[in-house]
């Protein structure tokens, strides 16, 4: 009974972390769910489970978790793959939960603990196939909070600091230990300092507009279909221009024109169309071919110069974008042949528009920590995310990928235009506030002026060596957590030479 009621736990614990995620954003349960997590891990009365249990316990949390969060997954390919991924991520957590029973009986254990989940969430992110940070631990306290500390660390500092938070509060309750009731206080205590810091000074502003075309969902053919999103786009710009709006430039979403421009005449005269019609430039999102090959591309239409700078996808998804073991994975799967063949790009995200840096993240680019943080350094003034969301459907997704894009904004302390072909396009400040947001599967027009900055946060100039620190750490902690269980073991042998 015991055993079922620390599973039970466990399940529950991922369900509440799922619940401080976007659209939910009760960022609270965030907390009481890394708690329960943890307080499923520590010895109850004379119960006192072993590494293979915590192993059980740690996957059982991270199963939850994840088929609560990712459904959006199946919405195009079914439900096989979603869960086989579900399955594949929560691998990463058995580890994290049978060390997480060792760390557990150690004095230090919440502290332990933390840093032995963020070294799993960081390997989760990274490997294989460039990782999958889509589930990080942080985006769900972008209400809350520890959000104040992502200029200082990044998402990696916010994990850690929720871990701290709730692991401290489970120990301080459970072993009335103040010790741990300082350490779960500390963080906060720091986010809230750090929230107090005065925002840097604007260099100078910009009046940007997000155009969302829409996309039509039934009675065309796949060909028809992207030349009516392209369509869409055009009519939603030609609409902006007749409204007395006076951007000084504009930003269309990915795959916003799926049909090559530079190949395609009637695809050439939409878009032009569009920029002369609104006489600014306009980032246009497209699909892209070279010597390498399939690029997905936003591209600088000036309505004076023509094509001008562009961005190359650099972060591609895969199993979307490309299909990494292709042969391999076809013999478990015929959707794999549904996967792009894109290859990435190779710069440092950063395009001149109306004179202006701008940094652009594409759609998936925009949870991986290097895409905004390679832009800043090089110069980009503001930000944009540049999304096509329309195959997931009314799904969770598009709002997960809001909240990272207000985390981003916050991290790098940039504003965030996000344009999206069918929803949710939004406006975000750089304190993470969303100015203006629209709804899914309908046309939008949101308009707004924006700061520029130059200022380079913690986070930007150090976030990634700050991570690997965290990291080094969670090895550390990995390896008292074993040597005191070592020494736990050993002191029994002594006391029962017999056993």
């Amino acid at each position: 009974m015991v055993i079922l009621a620390r599973l039970a736990l466990a399940a529950a614990s991922g369900v509440l972390v799922y619940f401080s995620y976007a659209p939910h954003g009760q960022w609270l349960l965030g907390f009481a769910g890394i708690g329960a997590f943890f307080a499923a891990l520590l010895p109850w009365t004379s119960h006192r489970p072993g590494a293979r249990l915590g192993a059980l316990l740690g996957f059982t949390h991270a199963v939850a978790l994840y088929l609560c969060l990712l459904p959006w997954i199946g919405e195009f390919v079914g439900a096989l793959p979603y869960v086989a991924l579900s399955l594949f991520l929560a691998l990463a957590s058995i580890p994290v939960g049978a060390l997480g029973v060792l760390a557990g009986r150690h004095r230090f254990g919440a502290v332990l603990f933390a840093f032995i989940y963020l070294f799993w969430e960081w390997l989760r992110s990274s490997v294989p196939f460039g990782g999958f940070p889509w589930v990080r631990l942080a985006w769900g306290q972008i209400d809350g909070p520890l959000r104040h500390l992502a200029p200082l660390g990044g998402p990696a500092l916010i994990t850690l600091a929720m871990v701290l938070v709730a692991a401290g509060l489970v120990t301080a309750i459970a072993y009335r230990r103040p010790l741990a009731l300082a350490v779960a206080a500390a963080p906060v205590a720091f986010a809230g300092a750090a929230g107090a810091v005065p925002s840097a000074a604007d260099s100078g502003e910009v009046t940007v507009s997000a155009v969302q075309g829409n996309v039509p969902r039934l009675g065309l053919d796949f060909n028809a279909q992207r030349r009516a999103v392209l369509a869409n786009h055009t009519a939603e710009t030609v609409r902006l221009a007749d409204s007395g709006a006076r951007p000084d430039f504009v930003v269309w979403p990915e795959n916003s024109s799926d049909v090559n421009p530079f190949a395609d005449a009637e695809a050439a005269a939409l878009v032009d169309e569009a920029v002369q019609a609104i006489d600014a430039p306009i980032l246009v999102g497209t699909l892209t071919r070279d010597e390498v090959g399939a690029r997905n591309t936003m591209v600088v239409f000036d309505p004076e110069t023509g094509p001008g700078e562009y961005h190359h996808k650099k972060w591609l998804q895969p199993f979307g974008e490309y299909m990494p073991m292709r042969d391999f994975f076809r013999m478990f799967s015929e959707y794999v042949d549904l996967a792009g063949n894109f290859k990435p790009g190779d710069g440092d995200g950063v395009v001149t528009i109306a004179g202006v840096k701008l940094g652009v993240a594409t759609c998936y680019e925009v949870a991986v920590d290097q895409a905004y943080r390679t832009a800043v350094r090089a110069g980009a003034q503001i930000l944009a995310t540049p999304t096509n969301n329309a195959t997931f459907g009314f799904t969770d997704m598009t709002y997960q990928q809001m909240a990272m894009s207000r985390m981003r904004a916050i991290e790098t302390d940039r504003a965030v235009v996000v344009a999206a072909t069918s929803g949710a396009s939004g406006i975000i400040s750089p304190d993470g506030t969303v100015l203006q947001s629209s709804g899914i599967f309908e046309p939008a027009l949101l308009t707004e002026t924006l700061p520029l900055r130059e200022t380079v946060t913690p986070a930007v100039r150090f976030g990634t060596q700050l991570e690997w620190v965290m990291v080094a750490l969670g090895l550390v902690a990995m390896l008292l957590s074993l040597r005191s269980a070592r020494s736990e073991y050993a002191a029994g042998e002594t006391k029962n030479p017999a056993s």
